[in-house]
This record gives structure tokens, C-alpha cells and sequence, in this order.
């Protein structure tokens, strides 16, 4: 399965405690939705978190959009308790924070293999240590292993770093992994909920690295996410154009066609008809979206 034909353009994390938002987020324009139990949850509110987002998981009702849980770490009092009550339910996928080995994934794997309602659940890795970038590539390969969400906020820490620009190494690392594994990829929050201008220049930069899309902690941020990693209707229409060009010219005996001045060759046109299929994956899920609501 490609696991990248499905659109991630926003990542909205939604703290497991709030029913009311667990309820909204049903309605949220979001392609994917982290359902929190760890940095979003007080310690005093983690067991009642647990039983609320696994009876709300078990009510369904999120249509279309991918639903990952996040879960306390298995190093924590709450981690066991967390993975054992969710996995129960059958999620889509577990996200698990502070991955820093393979082996980490591969442990709980082992006891996602013992739960016949997890059968089909993946995991996904927060990268957000220095020791979990530097094995990024092994990680991408454990077992059940879906997708990377970059921790910013953690690594920034661990690092000392003040910038997004100190980071751009261990970023690119983690997306180098995930592409040659063939799993997701998505850039870290952006903190300023209230700056529209500062967060649509930062997914435009983890657009232009490559990154599936952007985890968001807020929904005002979601409809600047969806805009910048979804394909525009000239990135659309260019695509359809390179396609055609490119046909005319095989048909002719060619091996490349010009469009706008350029040079259309094979690799371009496996770009060009990733992006439709993007942009159809996209209106594929708008549209079940909008029979839910």
C-alpha cells in the first residue's frame, strides 16, 4: 500500500481530555487528527483522558480523516495503561513519543501482536530526541511503522538550539529516512497560533522540503496547512499540460516534450501525475468529509 496517497496536510492535535473538542473536531476541514494523552494531558486528568478518547473512538464519526492516538511512553506509569485501553478499540494508529531505537517500536509492536482488535493498527514515531534522529532510518523500518511527526519543541530543547534553521539538519535527516522506508512525514508545530503570516512561511518552507504536511495546535491554523501542501490549480493545470506534452511526444517517437520553455522528461511526468493523484486524494476526502458533516 502507498501510504503517501492519502493527503496529510494538516495534523491538528486535539487534547484527549476536552470531549467538546474531541466532539468539534468531527466537523474540523483536517486530514489527520492526533488524539493526545501525553504533553496535552495534566497528570491528574491522564485515566479519566484514556477512558473518555477510547469510548469517543469507539463512537467513530471522524469520517475520512487518518486518526492517530498519541500515548503516554512506555517508560511512563501511564504508557501501559494508555496502549492496553486504546489498542482495545482498534485505532488507526498509535503515535509513540520519545521513540529513540527501532527496538522501541518493535516492543510495542510485539504487544499490539497479542491484541486481536489491533490487528491492522500502525504505529507512528514522534522524532524529537537527538538519539531518535540519529537512528531515523532504522526507525522508519520497524515494524508496523507508518509515519514520522517531528517534535520541534523537544528537539529545540534537547538541542539548545534558538532557530527552526538549527534544526534543518536532523529535519532533512528524519525525511530522508521516511522517504527511502516509504512512510509519512510531518513538520512540527508552529507555535504562534495568532501569526497567519509566520506559520503559512514556515509551511511553505516544510513544503518546499518535501514534508506531507504540518502538525497544527490550533484549528485557525488548519486552512493555511491545507493551502500550502495541497497542489494550486496552476501546479494542477502545469501537471496536466506536462502529461499530455509528454504523451504527444512518445506518440511522435520521442523521449521529451517542451512545456513553457522546459524540458519534459519521465521524471518529470511521475511528479506531475503524483500531483493529480494528490489532488484527487484530496477531493476524495473534502468530499467525504462534507457527507459526514
Amino acid at each position: 500500500m502507498d501510504l503517501r496517497a492519502r493527503p496529510y496536510r494538516s495534523v491538528l492535535y486535539i487534547p484527549g481530555s476536552r470531549d467538546r473538542a474531541l466532539e468539534k473536531a468531527r466537523g474540523l476541514a483536517v486530514d489527520a487528527i492526533i488524539f493526545d494523552l501525553e504533553d496535552a494531558v495534566s497528570i491528574e486528568e491522564k485515566a479519566n483522558a484514556r477512558a473518555l478518547l477510547a469510548a469517543t473512538l469507539a463512537q467513530g464519526g471522524y469520517g475520512a480523516r487518518a486518526q492517530i492516538v498519541r500515548i503516554n511512553g512506555m517508560d511512563t506509569i501511564w504508557g501501559a495503561d494508555d496502549l492496553a485501553a486504546i489498542a482495545a478499540v482498534g485505532p488507526e494508529a498509535i503515535l509513540l513519543p520519545k521513540v529513540g531505537s527501532a527496538a522501541d517500536v518493535a516492543a510495542v509492536a510485539g504487544m499490539l501482536d497479542a491484541i486481536p482488535a489491533a490487528k491492522d493498527t500502525q504505529l507512528w514515531a514522534m522524532m524529537e530526541t537527538p538519539i531518535g534522529i540519529l537512528n531515523a532510518a532504522e526507525i522508519a523500518r520497524a515494524p508496523r511503522m507508518a509515519g514520522f511527526v517531528m517534535g520541534t519543541n523537544d528537539l529545540a530543547k534537547d538541542l539548545g538550539s534558538r532557530t527552526r534553521g538549527a534544526m534543518t539538519m536532523a529535519l532533512q535527516h528524519c525525511l530522508l529516512a521516511a522517504r527511502a522506508a516509504g512512510i509519512i512525514c510531518v513538520d512540527g508545530v508552529y507555535n504562534a497560533f495568532k501569526d497567519e503570516e509566520g506559520l503559512a512561511a514556515e509551511c511553505a518552507e516544510g513544503r518546499d522540503f518535501g514534508f506531507d504536511g504540518k502538525t497544527l495546535i490550533h484549528p485557525a491554523q488548519v486552512a493555511i496547512a491545507n493551502a500550502a501542501f495541497g497542489p494550486s490549480a496552476d501546479e494542477v493545470d502545469l501537471a496536466r499540460r506536462q502529461i499530455a506534452a509528454y504523451e504527444a511526444a512518445l506518440a511522435q517517437g520521442q523521449g521529451v516534450a517542451v512545456v513553457d520553455g522546459k524540458i519534459v522528461e519521465n521524471l518529470h511526468v511521475e511528479t506531475a501525475r503524483a500531483t493529480l493523484a494528490k489532488a484527487d486524494a484530496i477531493a476524495a476526502a473534502e468530499q467525504a468529509q462534507g457527507d459526514v458533516a
